[in-house]
């Protein structure tokens, strides 16, 4: 079966600062067992701030690198997934429902795509 990474982006500049509350952290639990149940889930996690970062540039035959965060760059990658799924589809109503345990006032988006095997 296929795999899918899911890049979970948001924009890091206005993030939501207000607590979603107990419920949204049962939801979030629920839908990762019933997913790593299901042996869609192959990997998650969530990552540090831009601010902890660095990025490695290779361009005109030289290194460079910069420390964030970056602030130029409006949404970020704030985690991700890897995923077995039968088709893109299925990947895609996982992706679904992993949105929508979201709180409607947030604003998250989900990259899904094939991992190229080969």
């Amino acid at each position: 079966m296929p795999r899918y990474l899911t890049l979970i982006r948001i924009d890091e500049q206005n993030a939501p600062t207000d607590d979603p509350g107990p419920e949204f952290a049962e939801r979030m639990g629920a839908l990762f067992e019933e997913i790593t149940k299901t042996g869609v889930m192959l990997e998650t996690a969530a990552l540090t701030p831009t601010s902890e970062g660095t990025r490695v540039t290779w361009s005109g035959g030289r290194l460079s690198y910069a420390d964030g965060p970056f602030t130029e760059t409006k949404e970020v990658v704030g985690g991700y997934a890897i995923l077995r799924a039968k088709d893109k589809a299925e990947a895609l109503e996982w992706t679904k429902r992993f949105l929508q345990i979201h709180p409607e006032h947030w604003t998250v988006t989900s990259e899904v795509r094939e991992i190229a095997e080969g």
